[in-house]
C-alpha cells in the first residue's frame, strides 16, 4: 500500500538552515552570505559557529551575487541566500553574467517562494524564478517538497559542482519524506505506484498529489505520483515511463505556468510520447495578500483541483 504518514510539520527554509550548519562542520570552504535577512533564511546558527565564515551583505543582493562569484573563483563554495524574488528577478542579470555563464560553483539559495509566502502580496511572491533559472545553461534548479528533502537537497547541492538554485518556503508544512530515501540530483523519486493517471508534482505541491492519490483510490482510479525535486536536469526517463503506463499526465507547481514544471513535462512528452496533459499551477496572474492556504485554494493549488484534473484527464484518454 502506497502511505505516507506527517511525522511533523516544519517550514522548509528551516531544512536549508539546518543542512547548512551540518555540512560546514566537514567542509571548512563552505561560506554563507545573506541580504539582511539571516533569521527568515534560518542562517543564524551558522553565523553563530562560523562567523569568519558567514558574510552580510545587506539589502545588495547583486553586489551578493558578485561577491559569491569572485569567491568561488578563489576556491570556496558560497551560498548566497534571500528571498526568491531577489534571488532571481531582482539579479538575474549577475547571475547570467557572472554565475552561470563561467559556470562558477556558487549555491544560490531562496527562501520565500510562491503563494505561500502569504500576507506580504504580489510584490515578493515569486512565480516565475523556477522558468528564468531553468533557462540558464549550466544552471541546475532544485525544488524540494519539505523539511527532510530540503535538507538532503542543501547537502547534494553542495557536493555538485557548478551553479545551483535551490527553492524553498516560508510556511510550515507537512514532514513526510523519509529519512532514509535516496535523493540525487535529476532523479525522480516515484512515490506511489499506479496505472490510470501520472501526477507530477515539485515542491509544496507533492503532498496535495499524495492526498489526491488517495482521493482517486477512492474513486477507483489508481495514480503514480512522482516528485519531481529537480526542475533541471529534469528525468525526461522517469517520466516518460509512467506516462506510456498510464497514458495521461497532471503536473501540479506552485509557480507560474508559463515556463514551470508542466512546461517542461509538456516539452518532454511532445518528443517523446505526446498523451492528454492537464496543468496545475498560477495562469498568467500575480499572486495578492492572504492567508498561504487560502492563497492556494483560490488560485487553483490544492489536492481537490489535482483529483478534477485527473478526472479530466482520465476520460480524455
Amino acid at each position: 500500500m502506497n502511505t505516507y504518514k506527517v511525522r511533523d510539520h516544519k517550514d522548509t527554509r528551516s531544512g536549508y538552515g539546518a543542512a547548512l550548519l551540518e555540512i560546514a562542520k566537514d567542509n571548512d570552504q563552505i561560506v554563507g552570505l545573506c541580504a539582511d535577512l539571516t533569521g527568515s533564511l534560518k542562517m543564524g546558527d551558522f553565523a553563530k559557529a562560523y562567523p569568519e565564515r558567514f558574510f552580510q551583505s545587506g539589502i545588495s543582493e547583486a553586489n551578493m551575487m558578485g561577491v559569491a562569484a569572485g569567491m568561488a573563483t578563489a576556491g570556496k563554495i558560497p551560498f548566497p541566500s534571500t528571498f526568491a524574488n531577489f534571488g532571481s528577478g531582482r539579479v538575474y542579470d549577475q547571475i547570467r553574467q557572472s554565475i552561470a555563464y563561467s559556470n562558477k560553483n556558487v549555491k544560490i539559495c531562496v527562501s520565500h517562494a510562491g503563494l505561500t509566502l502569504g500576507e506580504d502580496g504580489a510584490t515578493h511572491q515569486m512565480l516565475e524564478d523556477l522558468g528564468m533559472m531553468k533557462m540558464l545553461p549550466n544552471m541546475t534548479v532544485i525544488n524540494p517538497c519539505d523539511y527532510t528533502q530540503t535538507m538532503q537537497a542543501t547537502k547534494a547541492a553542495a557536493e555538485h559542482y557548478g551553479p545551483v538554485y535551490l527553492r524553498f518556503g516560508r510556511p510550515k508544512m507537512p514532514v513526510f519524506i523519509p529519512e532514509d530515501m535516496p535523493f540525487k540530483i535529476g532523479e525522480a523519486i516515484k512515490l506511489t505506484q499506479g496505472n490510470d493517471v501520472t501526477i507530477i508534482a515539485t515542491g509544496h505541491l507533492v503532498w496535495p498529489a499524495i492526498q489526491a492519490e488517495q482521493r482517486l483510490k477512492e474513486k477507483g482510479i489508481s495514480a503514480e505520483v512522482i516528485n519531481i525535486h529537480t526542475i533541471k536536469p529534469l528525468d525526461t526517463k522517469a517520466i516518460v515511463e509512467s506516462v506510456k503506463k498510464t497514458h495521461c499526465v497532471v503536473t501540479a507547481e506552485e509557480h507560474m505556468l508559463n515556463g514551470g514544471l508542466g512546461e517542461s513535462v509538456a516539452h518532454t512528452l511532445a518528443k517523446n510520447y505526446p498523451a492528454p496533459m492537464e496543468m496545475i499551477g498560477v495562469d498568467d496572474t500575480f499572486g495578492e495578500s492572504g492567508k498561504p492556504d487560502e492563497l492556494m485554494e483560490k488560485y487553483g493549488l490544492t489536492d481537490k483541483n489535482i483529483v478534477e484534473a485527473a478526472l479530466k484527464v482520465f476520460h480524455r484518454k
